[in-house]
Parts: C-alpha cells; structure tokens; sequence
C-alpha cells in the first residue's frame, strides 16, 4: 500500500512558535510500541497465574425469549475437573450489572431473553473443561414471543426507556410548503467490536474479605462498583486494575462487567483466583455490539438544495436491556445535523426493545448513526436536482455569525468546516475527478466508478456533564524519574504516551524520563470511562495539573535557595536554569528533597461550560467540536456487486496535535473501521433470533487488502478555540464519519447505471450482495 501521510513531525520537528525542548507536538512512538511487536506486552491473560488458578466458563441459552421451567446442572457437576457452578441464586449481592437501569441480570433468573444470555457459571480447573461442562445442562424451556428487529419494536411500541423528542420551530410548515420533498427509509446494521482481546477478567481473593480483579476494561471505576454491588460489598474492599487492553472500541466501556461480577464472585466463594476468558464465539454470542438503527425521514427543501424542514424519526435495536442506549440515541440525535444548519427539525427516537444482545457503546456512540442518514439525504437531494452534492453541502454548511445554532441549542463558536472542506477539494483535486468519473462511467458499460466528499462534525464531550472530570497523581522521585497515573485506560489509542508528554513538557524533561503506570482504582477513585474521546483532554489536562504544582514548587524552592526571581527559573531539555546558572532536574529534585519540598502532587480536571437539560433535549452538551472531510473514489462491478476503494482523500482536524503520529494511526483507523461497518460487516440472526456471524469465518473486519493503494491523510492546521489540553482535540471518535465518503461514493457508482436520474435502494453495509440487489432494482425501475 502506497500511503501518503503528510503533516508528520519527525524528531525534533515543532509547531511553529513552540518553544525548544518541547515535548508536545511532536510525534514520538507509542510507549509499548516495542512490547507490542516483541509480544511482551502483558495483557489480563499474560499475568503469571497465582498458585491454585481456576478458570470458568458460561452456559448460555439456545432461546431469544423463553421461561426455563427446568434448569438441570448435575450433568455440568459431574463433568471432569468442574470445581463449582453457580447460578442466579449464588449470587451474594445484586444480580445486575447493568450501567443506567437494573434490567441486566448476571445471570438469567426464570426468563431468558436472547441466545447467549449466561445462565450458569461452570468453574473448572482448566479453561477447556469448563468451556466442555458449560455445554452438558439440560434445560427446559417455554418459548415466549420474540421481537428480533428494530422495525417490529417501533410496531409494538417496545422500548427499553422512554421516547426521546426534539423539536426546534415548525418542521411541518417549512416541509408542506417546500418546492421539493424527499422522503423514505433507511436502514445501518449494527457492528461487532471485533477487539483483538476479547473480554476477559481474572480475580484474586485478598485478605479481610478484599478482592483484586485484573480486568481488560475502559472502566475500572464502574468495574469496581458493579462488583461491589454483586458482592453486597463496599468499594473500598474492590480494587480493579488495567494496564492495557487489546483494543477496546466501547465494547469494554460497560459490557466487561457482566465478566468482572461472575469472576469475583467466583474468586471469593471458592476463596481461589478465578480467569475467566471468553472464546471468541462466546465473546460474539454474549456481548452487544454497535446499535443498527432504522430511520423514516422527510426533507422539504428549494431549488437551489437548501433544507427548510426536516423530519426524522430513528429506531435503535437496543436489545433486550437498557444498557447505554439512552445515550447513544441522545447523541444520535444531537449528530443528525452533523455539519449542516436545521432552522426547523423535528427528530424522535426509540430504543427498540429486542430480544438479541444489549447493544453498547461503540466508537462514535450513536453519532455516526444520526449523522449518516443526513449525508445519504444530502446526496439524495442532489441527485434530484442534478447539482454537485459539494455545492448542496455548502449552501447548508453552519455559518459563523449566522446560521450557526443547532437544534440543541449550543451555539457553535469554532466551525472550520468552510475552509477545511475547500483546502480538501483543492488538494483531492474534486472537480476534475468527479468530471473524470462521470466521462469513464459514460464508456464504460459493466465497471462503474462513483465519488463522494463528505465533511463532519462531532461533539467532543460526555452526554452527562458529572463524567466531564479526571484525576492523576505525578510522583518525581530524587533520581529525576517521574512515575504517571491518571484514571484513562489504554487501548492501544496511545493516550499513555499523550500524557507522558504531557508531564515531560510541563516539567521540561525528556520523554524517556516519564513512566505511566497501570490504572487503578486504588490510585485514582471515581473515575470516567476512558470513552466518548475525551481520554486525552480530561486526563492530560489532570496530570498537567499536578505536574504544574510540582513545578511551581520546585520553582520558589529555586528562586529561594538561588536568590533569584521566580520568573528567571525555567525548566526544559532535562535542565533547570535558574537565572545565569543552570542544573540538571535531577540535582534540583535531589535538593528539594532534602529541602522537605513535596515531590509529588495529585492533580484534578472538570471541564467546564458543558450541561445539558434531558427533559428538553437542550444545553450546551460539547465543549468543542472536531471538524473533518474525505474524499473517495470507488470502483464496482455491476455483474457482481463486487467493489474496490481506489483512493482516499482525508484531512481532519485533530487541532494542535500532542502526537500527530498517533494522530495520524487514529484516524487511518477509524476510516477503515468505519468503512468496514458501512461495506462489509454484516451481522446476520437467523429466524429464530440466534447470531449467526459468530466468527470470523463468517463475520468480515476490513484486511489490508481492503485498504485504498492511495490513501493520503493530512491533518488540518487548527488551534482549538477552546483550552482544551495543549490546545488539541480528541481524534478518538470523530473520524469514524470520515468513510460515510466510501458509502456515497458506491452509491454514487450505482446511480450511473440509470445516468443518476433515479435514487438507489442500498442501505448499510453495503455488502456486494446488496450493491448487487440495489443495481437489479434500479434496472428494473429504469425498465419500467
């Protein structure tokens, strides 16, 4: 793969205006990149095992809705080497672990409610004998009615929560008396996490009635207090600890609980350590996945493209509890206008009650959703007024003085999008390509070529305002070397080595001088999920903080003993100058101490200016927002549906970047993945509610293959207007929407076959089974 990266900093390499020996702005590599490629990374599963280890696995149910008349567990008891099972009723504590509303039981009590839900806890003294155990229960069942799709819970009103509903002026006025109308239906299946670690959490019983659980999750702190609960325990007796997760992508915010529980329980029942580690079928069968949404829309707009009214009406398929759905349909509808001003909208939304997994949290939490079926609009609209959907796009672009409040009512102060996007056609050379397209499709009678530019903007910040805060304590010890912990949690995101360079610039010390350790609730307490890209900005802003006690005192400890201003001290490049005389950090560290001057300090982050009202869907929910477009060019197969992405254009802003290298990675990740989600990640339940893409055998995450041969990524040159950490924003999330380009583009390519007169039906994915069946029946409405 020919990849052109641009706006990399090598070493040394520095903003403009940035002082020397800086340790942010630059890109360095990530902190276990070594212990990555040389397989020593230590994951949950790598912990050397205590001595008298045992391993559990689940029973789970062969029903999508059904009462058990008859639970028969003696076949699992006698199974060779099962230590215990467990069930509902050996549960000390609460039976819950859901993270909003108690409607997630650990283990099914009377009722099941999907295929895969854990009925048991089979405890053995090998991982294989438990999985083989876990398989022998007979159980009788009284099947019940299942409800397996979003549209079948919008028919039945069924839903995990309340209806959400947000309206701003008179959508139904403004669409009645639009020029033209657009209106219809689309569909966005669901996305499977597919993290290279799948759940797993290993729990030791301590002393005086204590337990530490190893656990690979975004959320030590909820972790903690959902284990507390099922153990009828008090927090302080939980101590949960991650050092790194192979991968996490929201699948680990919420969902790793259910895992953490049955593992402590275990551990303190049988006073023995206990792992349980699921198979990656299990993995796929338990845990919930991205929400699949179906929407019902209509678009009244002029004839110059501009949108008057709208209205949308959006179903999640939550699955069989509550979960995060709330809030991921909050932010749905808070992204449905994603770059693009609504003077009058009308949007609902129901977390449809299923009986499948509870769907969770997933990278963009409910913002790609909302924001996708406005981008299919856009082209829709364009389609029909035979204009360049670029052109369409601008005219509905967010102003900056005007035009520039959204339906929430948070008025956007730092919209870039003008000028991001029109950097982004010049550079992708646009106009000329999308002519280019048009001429080849018009010689070319089996392959088709499609393009498609797309912009986005997401909201950086947590739905609810309490989770705005962090917390870090930065210990320097007398050699000089500063010991980091904060309450994020690494996922390979490189938010470790962000904070590392925090804490090296503030105290002017070279990078290698910084370790990070393990998060741990015994270090830092109630914590947030390291989730909703806010794990830079809210932990590095609270290392920074306590970095910057340590300096200040280090800074009037020197002023003092060296007779000089406070203002003449300066730290940097390993050194501390002191008016005319400078020393090495470690020496004034090393006199400090023996000065009695503290050398460590706990720092503290809120961030400030978000609230959001729940009960009017209004406030000012984001602290900033990140701002992004891609262009891409596709090329399809009209005999096969088969399609292949020729090139990628992408420029996102990512703000003053801490790493633009890990920068860089994040976002040439999230394309891709996003992509997989919108092209070839299909989740498939058969008749009977069971997942049936279980595997990967038969559940297809993009390959390298997958990826474009051109692909060029560019971060834009922006300062945040906000103070947020060094003035950067969060890439964790946001370009995610970047591929919606690779979904229009193909639906792009399938319009040509009709010389775009006509609107293809193609939802996502966009799998070559359905391009194949959208460019059928667009032939067959041509013919007709």
């Amino acid at each position: 793969m020919n990849t052109q990266v641009e706006a990399f900093m090598t070493e040394g390499q520095a903003f403009a205006g940035q002082s020397q020996g800086a340790q942010v702005g630059l890109s360095r590599p990530h902190e276990s990149a070594e212990l990555h490629v040389s397989g020593e990374a230590v994951y949950t599963d790598d912990i050397p095992e205590l001595q008298g280890t045992l391993h559990a696995a689940l029973g789970l149910s062969q029903k999508a809705h059904a009462r058990i008349l008859a639970l028969d567990l003696e076949p699992v008891r006698r199974a060779p080497g099962v230590v215990a099972v467990l069930s509902a009723a050996d549960i000390p504590g609460v039976n819950d672990c859901g993270p909003v509303i108690h409607d997630d039981p650990l283990l099914a009590d009377g009722v099941v409610q999907y295929i895969g839900q854990p009925m048991f806890l089979v405890v053995a003294q090998s991982h294989d004998a438990a999985r083989r155990a876990a398989r022998l229960a007979e159980v009788q069942y009284e099947e019940l009615p299942a409800i397996l799709t979003p549209q079948q819970a919008k028919a039945a009103k069924a839903g995990v929560l309340p209806p959400l509903h947000l309206k701003r002026g008179d959508p139904d006025a403004a669409i009645a008396s639009a020029p033209f109308k657009l209106a219809g239906t689309f569909e966005c299946n669901g996305q499977e996490q597919f993290y290279l670690e799948g759940q797993i959490s290993y729990a030791a019983p301590k002393e005086g009635h204590g337990v530490h659980v190893w656990c690979s999750t975004q959320h030590p702190s909820e972790m903690q207090a959902l284990i507390s609960h099922a153990l009828g325990w008090h927090a302080h007796q939980v101590l949960v600890e991650c050092r790194r997760m192979g991968g996490g992508f929201g699948g680990k915010e919420s969902q790793s609980g259910l895992f953490a529980c049955l593992a402590a329980i275990a551990a303190t029942r049988l006073n023995r350590p206990v792992k349980l580690r699921l198979d990656r079928d299990d993995d796929f069968m338990i845990t919930g996945k991205r929400h699949g949404f179906y929407y019902e829309y209509e678009i009244g707009f002029d004839h110059d493209g501009r949108i008057l009214g709208a209205r949308l009406d959006m179903t999640l398929g939550a699955g069989f509890s509550a979960d995060l759905s709330g809030a991921v349909a909050t932010r749905a509808i808070c992204h449905f206008d994603n770059a693009y001003y609504l003077a009058d909208v009308d949007m609902h939304a129901l977390c449809g009650k299923t009986n499948k997994q509870s769907n969770t949290a997933f990278r963009g939490f409910g913002g790609p959703q909302g924001a996708l079926v406005m981008e299919v609009a856009i082209d829709a609209i364009a389609r029909k007024l035979g204009q360049d959907p670029l052109d369409v796009r601008r005219l509905n672009f967010y102003g900056t003085d005007a035009r520039n409040v959204t339906p929430y009512g948070q008025t956007i102060t730092d919209n870039v999008i003008h000028t991001l996007v029109d950097e982004l056609a010049a550079s992708s050379d646009y106009r000329a390509r999308r002519q280019a397209v048009r001429e080849y499709n018009a010689a070319s009678p089996v392959l088709k070529k499609g393009l498609a530019l797309t912009p986005l903007k997401f909201g950086i910040s947590f739905n609810v305002p309490a989770f705005n805060q962090a917390g870090a304590l930065v210990h320097v010890y007398r050699d000089g070397s500063i010991l980091v912990n904060h309450g994020g949690t690494e996922m390979g995101q490189g938010l470790n080595t962000k904070v590392a360079q925090v804490v090296a610039h503030e105290l002017g010390v070279d990078l290698a001088c910084v370790r990070v350790s393990a998060t741990d609730t015994s270090k830092i307490a109630n914590t947030s999920a390291t989730a909703a890209s806010t794990g830079s900005d809210l932990n590095g802003k609270a290392a920074q903080d306590a970095a910057a006690q340590i300096r200040r005192r280090l800074t009037e400890f020197a002023a003092q003993r060296y007779n000089c201003a406070p203002e003449a001290v300066r730290f940097a490049n390993g050194t501390v100058t002191i008016g005319q005389q400078s020393l090495p950090f470690a020496e004034l560290i090393n006199a400090a101490y023996l000065a009695r001057v503290q050398l460590w300090s706990d720092g503290f982050y809120a961030t400030p200016g978000v609230h959001w009202d729940s009960s009017t869907m209004t406030g000012h929910p984001f602290y900033y927002f990140a701002y992004g477009a891609a262009v891409s060019e596709v090329l399809i197969d009209t005999l096969t549906g088969e399609w292949r992405l020729l090139r990628a254009d992408v420029l996102h802003d990512a703000g003053r970047s801490i790493n633009p290298a890990l920068d860089i990675g994040q976002v040439e990740g999230a394309f891709i993945q996003g992509m997989g989600w919108l092209t070839t990640e299909e989740l498939w339940w058969n008749k009977d509610g069971k997942l049936m893409t279980h595997a990967p055998s038969t559940y297809k995450i993009p390959a390298v293959s997958d990826c474009p041969a051109d692909f060029r990524v560019k971060l834009f040159d922006n300062r945040n207007a906000e103070d947020s950490i060094h003035r950067s924003k969060a890439v964790g999330e946001p370009p995610l929407l970047l591929p919606f380009s690779v979904f229009n583009a193909i639906r792009d390519a399938v319009a040509s076959v009709n010389d775009y007169r006509d609107e293809p039906v193609l939802n996502a994915p966009a799998t070559p089974e359905a391009i194949l069946g959208a460019l059928t029946e667009l032939r067959s409405r041509s013919a007709h």
